[in-house]
Order: structure tokens, then C-alpha cells, then sequence
């Protein structure tokens, strides 16, 4: 497959003040015709995460119609689960409810942090409220570190989850370092999943330490993921599946890569692939994590 990039769609100006920067793990909401809400996290003075959006056209991308001046999700109360930040991860449209599933992270002292997944839900116009205070999927006894980024589809009653899976820290000459994968779960209801420790995409090699961010989309028969992965730096990877369950990967058919300069050239992370008007698109990072912001891709040749 080929994907032809279509520019940077927006990086935070730093004018407002729970968005003072970044524009990190960009989502694609349907509005109308060729409107899109993209949600993404970005970063108060304080480094802490709250969730925005922008409004673009898909038929003239760069010009941003609106840019949220009230975040729609922000960090907990002291002492929650995502008092330091929430970061939206994923949303789900099951009948008229809206299922944003949401990184909920706190500050750590041996670690520098500690995530875990969270919910927001509202009706089909309506403002994002939370399900719960407290996560959804958390550390547990067989994943005692922490869980991240995921994708959640609807399939058929049955609700799928790929996640990322935090399975150590090492601790290096410049601090501790997460190592962490991406893992599959199951619900009846998009709120009380079972976990087997099934890995979807484990690490290629030693020098692999961070998979995450997946996205999912069924072609008919088969399911294709797209995720990032980080040795040196991370890096968009691809893999297959027949059943969502056992993925081989394949990313060197993925199609896209850093530039040679500019905004997106010494990294490309957190895909999130979506389709509209016969067309197959892709949100991206680019250098820092989403520090420079977040662009469009659309495939242009497919496997």
C-alpha cells in the first residue's frame, strides 16, 4: 500500500491555556457532508492532559473551521486515576450513545508515570461526561504495570479492545524505561472486559520496547491494524489478521515513513485510520510525541 501525505492539519498556537501544547493521538469524529471533529490531547503550563478538538473539511483539510476553546475531557480530582491527565484513546458509536475511551494517567515517584483506560460517554449530540470515576481497565494481578492506548470496535454484540500492555520497566542510566505491547480483550457491554492475556502484536526483537496506539479496521474477512512501534524511534507498522485475534505483522507494506525534513521528520507515531467518500485516510504524529502536532494521509494504493 501507498499513502500520499497531505500536510500538518494543526499544532496549538499555545494561546489557550489548557492548550498550551501538543496535539497528540488525533481521533476522527463524523459531524456531516465533509465535516470531521478531531479530538486529541494537549498540555496545560503544567504538563498535565486535557482532551480538545479541531473541525476540518476533508475536502480542504488545511483550513481549520474551529478550534474548541473548552476541552472536553480534563484531569480528574486529586487523587483519581487521571488526575493528572485525560488523553481520548478511541470512540465508539454503539445505537445513540457515544463511548470515548480515554488514557487516564497520575505522576509516579519510583516511575515517571502510570496509565490506565477510562470512559466518557455521551449521547449523540450531547457533552462528554465520565462513566465512572475511577478505570475501567487498570493494573492487575497478571498486568501489574500499567495499560494505555486502545481501539475498540462493535462487532456482532461483541465488543473487541486492542490495548496497549505494559510488561516492565528497566531501569536505565537516564532513568526508568516502559517496555509495552499491544494486547486483546473482549466485553459484552464495552464496559466490563475479560482479559487473557492474549498479546496481538508482541515486540519484532530485543531492541523493540514500545508498541501502542492501535487501530483497527475490517475489510470484510480480513482485519488490518496499524500501530506504532519504537526501537531508535518510533516508526507506523501494519499487520494482518483472519479473526482480530492472531496478527501477523508486516511492516514493511505499510506504506509511510518519515519526511526528510519538517514537522514529521525525525518520527511518525500514533496512526488512526478511518474511511469517508470511498476514500481511506490516516491522522498521524510527527516529531515529539505530537509536540509539532498532527497531519492527514489518504491511501492511495492498497495491498
Amino acid at each position: 500500500m501507498r499513502w500520499e501525505k497531505l500536510g500538518r492539519l494543526f499544532c496549538p498556537t499555545g494561546d489557550i491555556e489548557w492548550m498550551r501544547s501538543h496535539a497528540t493521538v488525533p481521533i476522527a469524529e463524523h459531524v456531516s457532508g465533509d465535516l470531521f471533529r478531531i479530538y486529541f490531547g494537549s498540555r496545560d503550563a503544567s504538563q498535565r492532559s486535557h482532551t480538545g478538538y479541531v473541525i476540518v473539511d476533508l475536502s480542504s483539510p488545511a483550513r481549520i473551521l474551529e478550534v474548541a476553546r473548552s476541552p472536553v475531557l480534563v484531569p480528574g480530582n486529586l487523587g483519581e486515576f487521571d488526575d493528572s491527565g485525560a488523553l481520548a484513546s478511541w470512540l465508539t458509536v454503539v445505537g445513540p450513545t457515544r463511548y470515548l475511551y480515554y488514557i487516564g494517567w497520575n505522576l509516579g515517584v519510583t516511575v515517571p508515570f502510570r496509565n490506565a483506560i477510562g470512559l466518557a460517554t455521551a449521547s449523540v449530540d450531547g457533552p462528554f461526561s465520565r462513566f465512572a470515576a475511577g478505570p475501567l481497565i487498570d493494573r492487575s494481578m497478571t498486568e501489574p504495570h500499567f495499560v494505555g492506548s486502545c481501539c475498540v470496535l462493535h462487532e456482532a454484540g461483541l465488543w473487541h479492545m486492542w490495548y496497549l500492555s505494559c510488561v516492565g520497566w528497566t531501569q536505565l542510566a537516564d532513568g526508568p524505561r516502559h517496555r509495552y505491547h499491544i494486547k486483546y480483550a473482549s466485553s459484552d457491554d464495552g464496559i466490563h472486559w475479560r482479559r487473557d492475556g492474549r498479546v496481538a502484536i508482541g515486540f519484532a526483537n530485543e531492541q523493540e520496547y514500545a508498541i501502542s496506539r492501535p487501530s483497527v479496521v475490517r475489510d470484510g474477512e480480513l482485519w488490518r491494524m496499524w500501530y506504532a512501534y519504537r526501537g531508535d524511534r518510533y516508526r507506523i507498522g501494519y499487520a494482518e489478521s483472519a479473526d482480530g485475534l492472531n496478527w501477523t505483522r508486516l511492516d514493511h507494506a505499510v506504506g509511510i515513513a518519515s519526511s526528510e525534513s519538517g514537522w514529521d521528520c525525525e518520527m511518525i507515531e500514533y496512526p488512526y485510520v478511518f474511511d469517508h467518500g470511498g476514500q481511506r485516510y490516516m491522522l498521524y504524529n510527527g516529531n515529539g510525541y505530537g509536540k509539532t502536532g498532527f497531519g492527514l494521509a489518504v491511501l492511495v494504493s492498497k495491498a
